[in-house]
């Protein structure tokens, strides 16, 4: 989904979500977070003629930064797997010029790695971010401030606005961050941008609003960004913009580069539009807009020129593209000219498509239009009961209740912690030189299971093949059904004690060791 995309002057729109090496691979779009701060329009006004000194304003960035940190969060994602390499296909020879396509085919299959940034919107754990951050993702971890780590679920997506809602269970009640109105956002305000770039969490950089409602060559119709130049870079996506009186007036989602990193360009999604999402989100379990089914273009000054309009507004009907749609039923024809919607003008083809999704699905509308009749235009008023605007993806159970969404989606690992196991006898304990030893031998490890990325205290990978597992939480095991009977009575966040013992190849011994996690 991910494509190059030049902006003026050579530039790239990219996404930030993601790790250096990942980006690499994925080139372009890659979208980020910044954070803005808006002074209240009274409080300019009595201080119009005040000159603010450098320590002022110092004392109200950091007075903001520590009042909104604790409610930003680090989100470590893992992907899944790369395809499978088709065996089918004509495989390069060893010999072969193309080395590169040889080692393609033949490097191990692993899981990709990335880093995004978030922030918590209500105590019980209900956190926003990118979507591209999260997306194909087999797990979610979120880091607060205070070092707690909680695997999150996803409990809803917009591709749309690329925003996700996420939750976490942490028992307790979280501090979270208040959605400002974004619509008082002002060029010239203060912003400062909080998030984890480059996996640097508690990251906060200042700046100022550059433009707002600005349209990008990668923005959907609801996506109108607060432009900023708040330094934002790779792993920033997703954390909050915010005024200075700490409300988050924006998401930051992209970047405008010519390197790949900052160039004084971010994009934010305003709060408004983001509150709408996650209220929607929550309510349904997805987004439900209005649609109408059309091809749509503007009227510009040419247009209204030839067909003697008085002023360039309105939004043309090039196609009534869905014959069963919407637009088809109430009688709309190509060339009609849409003016006003419920009686509010339209400006063009964008604000009626905004106007349409913001109201709901099968509700009855009045549509003004102008249609061709000869060499003049007649104006009618036509009913419409709008259809759901199609591609956002709903995460409802067949009775169509809401439900969260874990993240592995439907999938169901059946291997206790991912483990592949199997039960040592004498012929693969003289094979893997365990002579003497029982238990079980690790045979793979899921590399998309939460324990393949358990760490030892010196950070190599706890747990590898050919380890032999002996015990588990005080309980000897040597049989696979003994271990997956202990493994189905924890759940997440209970602490788990392995006795694990391997051939050391430097000692010519069989070292036990120690290997401690918490479920995930």
């Amino acid at each position: 989904m991910f494509r190059i995309l030049k902006a003026v002057e050579g530039n790239f729109y990219r996404r930030h979500g993601h790790s250096a090496a990942f980006s690499i691979v994925v080139l372009i779009f890659l979208m980020n977070t910044g954070t803005l701060f808006a002074q209240p329009p009274d409080t300019l006004q009595k201080a119009k003629n005040v000159v603010i000194s450098p320590e002022q304003l110092s004392a109200t960035f950091a007075d903001v930064a520590k009042q909104v940190e604790p409610a930003v969060v680090n989100i470590d994602t893992k992907g899944k797997l790369p395809e499978a390499r088709n065996q089918g296909d004509e495989k390069a020879d060893e010999n072969s010029d193309d080395i590169l396509e040889y080692f393609r085919r033949n490097l191990p299959r692993r899981p990709s790695y990335a880093v995004g940034s978030g922030f918590i919107v209500d105590k019980s754990g209900y956190i926003l971010t990118n979507n591209h951050v999260v997306e194909d993702s087999v797990r979610i971890v979120i880091r607060l401030q205070n070092g707690e780590e909680y695997v999150a679920k996803i409990v809803g997506i917009d591709e749309e606005t690329d925003l996700a809602v996420l939750k976490i269970e942490a028992g307790k009640d979280l501090p979270f961050l208040k959605l400002g109105n974004s619509e008082n956002s002002r060029i010239g305000d203060w912003v400062l941008a909080l998030g984890s770039p480059f996996g640097l969490d508690r990251t906060v950089t200042a700046g100022i609003i550059s433009q707002t409602k600005r349209e990008t060559p990668t923005n959907s119709p609801f996506q109108k960004f607060i432009q900023t130049d708040a330094a934002i870079n790779r792993g920033n996506s997703g954390g909050p913009l915010v005024n200075m009186r700490g409300e988050v007036i924006g998401i930051n989602s992209q970047i405008a580069t010519s390197t790949g990193d900052y160039n004084g360009i971010g994009f934010a999604l305003p709060s408004n539009e983001a509150g709408y999402v996650y209220r929607q989100i929550l309510d349904n379990g997805k987004v439900r807009r209005g649609y109408l089914g059309v091809y749509l273009d503007s009227v510009g000054r040419e247009f209204a020129e030839v067909y003697g309009l008085k002023q360039a507004k309105g939004a043309i009907v090039t196609s009534v593209r869905d014959k069963d749609g919407a637009a088809a039923k109430a009688g709309l024809l190509d060339n009609d000219i849409i003016i006003a919607v419920d009686n509010e003008t339209i400006e063009n083809h964008q604000d009626l498509i905004g106007k349409i999704a913001s109201i709901p699905p099968n509700k009855n509308i009045q549509i003004t239009i102008l249609r061709e009749s000869g060499k003049t235009l007649v104006q009618k008023e036509i009913n419409v009961k709008l259809d759901e605007r199609p591609g956002s993806q709903a995460i409802v159970e067949d009775d169509g209740s809401r439900r969260k969404l874990p993240v592995k989606g439907n999938a169901v690992n059946t291997l206790p912690f991912g483990l592949t196991l199997i039960e040592i006898n004498a012929k693969n304990a003289e094979t893997y030189r365990l002579d003497g030893e029982k238990g079980l031998l690790i045979r793979k490890i899921d590399p998309e299971s939460f324990i393949a990325d358990i760490k030892s205290s010196t950070g190599a990978t706890a747990l590898g093949s050919n380890d032999l597992i002996q015990r588990i939480n005080r309980q000897t095991v040597t049989t696979s059904a003994e271990f997956s009977r202990i493994v189905n009575t924890l759940k997440v966040g209970d602490p788990v004690v392995l006795n694990v013992a391997s051939y050391d190849r430097r000692t010519k011994l069989v070292v036990p060791r120690i290997v401690q996690f918490t479920v995930q």
